[in-house]
């Protein structure tokens, strides 16, 4: 199949909407709307979302711009630093946002005594898996982070880069990380899963870094010199999250409610028990 799709939405005077900016809006606003939803139906104050969306905003891009700056050209970025700011011309790095989402959760629950770092970050990694799928959409609106030659009859020939049938790996990653997302909603609406504070967190770096570890394989490197690498840097940056992950998801322990006092197992019901 060939790629040859304008990166534009529309252009009106000097204003233009690309699809990339377009999905990390979208993104943004569905996972507001999600994350409200969720903190209405646990008696938390609505309110607290804006604060939310704020912090998790800004960790997002400073975190992913950082980490494409740090992870892939140091040398370049350390010594032409004002460089870093020009965001508008590209470079976000999944693992940098995956560093700073966190730190900007903790110091929202350090502001709201109320919000456990892990309840409140169990929550948020529901919506970026959401997020993942439309900014990897967007990826593929601008022929970028594509996959290596191939014959499978489903390979797109991105008419940017060249004329090379490629692996659609931007989606292949937009439809993981849309299951992702199905996954861990489901799981969130079970009593004895959105009990285990860091459950929802650990399965999300596991799944989501696990499926980016073995992705990589079918991807082109970012830039030139890993390709001296047995591992590409998403590979090596992924293992460490995988393992975090890994052990949130075993070390997880039930934890009541404090605002709906509910017993973890129970959700608020009684227990029936057992005939003998």
């Amino acid at each position: 199949m060939e790629w040859d799709v304008s990166r534009e939405v529309f252009s009106i005077g000097f204003f233009t909407l690309r699809w990339y900016s377009l999905g990390f809006v979208l993104s943004f606003l569905l996972g507001f709307y999600i994350s409200r939803s969720m903190y209405v139906a646990e008696k938390r104050p609505a309110e607290y979302v804006d604060d939310l969306f704020l912090y998790v905003f800004i960790g997002t891009l400073v975190g992913a711009r950082l980490g494409h700056c740090l992870f892939y050209d140091p040398a370049y970025y350390l010594s032409n630093p004002l460089e870093i700011f020009k965001i508008w011309q590209g470079g976000l790095a999944s693992h940098g946002a995956a560093i700073a989402i966190p730190l900007a959760v903790y110091f929202l629950a350090k502001k709201h005594k109320d919000l456990t770092f892990l309840w409140t970050i169990d929550r948020v990694v529901i919506v970026v898996a959401l997020a993942g799928c439309f900014i990897r959409l967007g990826n593929l609106f601008n022929s970028e982070i594509y996959g290596k030659p191939t014959d499978v009859p489903w390979a797109f020939v991105f008419k940017a880069v060249d004329n090379i049938p490629r692996h659609p790996t931007q989606i292949y990653e937009a439809l993981a990380y849309l299951a992702i997302f199905f996954l861990l909603y489901a799981l969130y609406k079970r009593p004895i899963i959105r009990a285990k504070q860091g459950y929802l967190f650990g399965l999300f770096l596991a799944s989501v870094f696990g499926f980016r570890f073995f992705v990589e394989f079918l991807k082109e490197n970012q830039v030139a010199w890993e390709g001296g690498l047995p591992l590409n840097m998403g590979q090596i940056l992924s293992i460490p999250l995988v393992a975090i992950g890994l052990w949130l998801m075993y070390r997880a322990e039930e934890v009541e409610d404090p605002v709906l006092k509910e017993p973890a197992e129970t959700s608020g019901k009684k227990k029936k028990k057992k005939k003998i």
